[in-house]
């Protein structure tokens, strides 16, 4: 169990490693975080989809009342799945937005970006 914890805590300080070498701010830290969770979001509706889609997959050609069972089952995972990503995103958004964080703003100062004229 502690080499868990320790694990994840690496992998955090890792994840982190920059915003705190470039000395960034809590929001800037704060975005760092949010964007990353986003993208972990954007990959597990997609997972979801697949469950589900695997679900009416596996429902369409079961030919027997066990395997439309299951079709049913991985359907109703996928959904829940699905209802629970697009909330955890929704909530995210609504941190960003309340703690008025600007996906557009660079992660660490000292990261150039291009002035427009």
């Amino acid at each position: 169990m502690k080499q868990r914890f320790a694990t994840v805590g690496l992998l955090t300080l890792t994840l982190f490693l920059p915003t705190v070498v470039f000395a960034a701010t809590l929001p800037q830290a704060l975005g760092v975080a949010f964007g990353i969770i986003q993208d972990m979001v954007v990959v597990t509706i997609g997972l979801a989809v697949l469950v589900f889609l695997w679900g009416v997959f596996k429902y369409v050609i079961a030919s027997d009342d066990a395997g439309k069972e299951q079709g049913r089952s991985f359907m109703l995972w996928g959904i829940i799945a699905l209802f629970v990503m697009v909330s955890v995103w929704g909530l995210v958004n609504i941190l960003r937005e309340t703690l008025q964080l600007n996906p557009a703003t660079p992660p660490a100062p000292g990261i150039p970006r291009q002035i427009s004229q």
